[in-house]
């Protein structure tokens, strides 16, 4: 059954938030878990780790399966392919090639194209307003970058983010058509569930066997299965259920800037006034992006129990 709200819930901007500053904190975390991980390790490992603790879950409140639907077999299919597999391996071999500024332009370009991939793939109309406050977002995120250190011409490793970007814009839409029929945090433990099978041999197979790994790497590692692999979508997918997927995910224009305060103690890079000037400039453009949202709420039907 369509959970969808026959309004957008203001709700929804406050889960995306706390989602996004969960979120934010998957760059710095990952940076920190490359000094003695693997990419496919921390890629696999972690969404491992996150499909146990699922699991778990799943069991301990008996959950029913949501397997049997075809549409939601193929959603589920299809969420798991972007989000557990293609956007975190991108990401983990990007950071490897190209300057470190690079992440905040994915991350400035992920609301534009969770838009577009909202309209797409999720029957959703934005409007031009939204799609113009998003695109100004992300030229600010992609200025901000530029300014700090993204350097050279299109290569390798842009092409692995640009490909990230759109993969996780598609895995976002899908998976937020899915928590209008289930529960966010059902979504994403189904989909780590599901993942499982592929997951755990291939973290054994690039476990880092004989080698020494600090303890701040594994640190790093449980950060991103728990939090970014795993909690931190249960609240960006009810977020997007609640709030609608395209307006609820301007707010992640604010993850970048989340990401360069959190690396301040995680990384020992400080922020400084410049940064404070462009996280300003993108908070407002987020709040014009809310307003335009809220003037094309779409109003289908409700559901009285609404999301879970």
């Amino acid at each position: 059954m369509d959970r969808r709200p026959n309004r957008q819930s203001p709700l929804g901007l406050v889960l995306g938030l706390v989602a996004v500053v969960m979120f934010g904190a998957t760059l710095p975390m990952t940076r920190l878990a490359l000094h003695d991980l693997s990419p496919w390790f921390i890629s696999f490992g972690r969404a491992a780790l996150a499909g146990f603790c699922a699991l778990a879950v799943v069991l301990v409140l008996r959950r029913p399966w949501p397997f049997g639907a075809r549409e939601t077999r193929r959603d589920l299919v299809l969420a798991t392919l972007a989000l557990v597999f293609g956007f975190p391996i991108l990401i983990g071999v990007a950071t490897q090639t190209v300057p470190a500024a690079h992440g905040g332009i994915v991350l400035g370009l992920l609301p534009l194209c969770t838009a577009i991939a909202a309209t797409v793939l999720a029957g959703e109309r934005p409007g031009l307003g939204l799609f113009a406050a998003s695109a100004a977002g992300a030229g600010l995120v992609a200025a901000f970058a530029l300014r700090n250190g993204a350097t050279g011409g299109f290569g390798y490793g842009d092409t692995l983010l640009f490909l990230a970007v759109v993969i996780c814009a598609a895995g976002y839409a899908v998976s937020g058509r899915l928590a209008r029929r289930m529960a966010g945090w059902e979504v994403i433990a189904f989909m780590l569930i599901l993942a499982l099978p592929v997951t755990v041999p291939a973290a054994i197979l690039t476990f880092p066997w004989g080698r020494t790994v600090v303890g701040e790497s594994w640190a790093a590692l449980v950060y991103l299965g728990l939090f970014s692999q795993f909690i931190g979508f249960f609240f960006w997918n009810a977020g997007l259920a609640l709030g609608g997927i395209a307006r609820v995910g301007q707010v992640q224009l604010l993850q970048t800037f989340v990401t360069v305060g959190l690396a301040w103690p995680i990384n020992g890079e400080r922020p400084d006034a410049e940064t404070l000037l462009f996280a300003l400039g993108v908070a407002v453009v987020v709040a014009l992006a809310q307003r335009a949202g809220r003037r094309r709420a779409p109003a289908p039907a409700a559901d009285p129990a609404g999301p879970a």
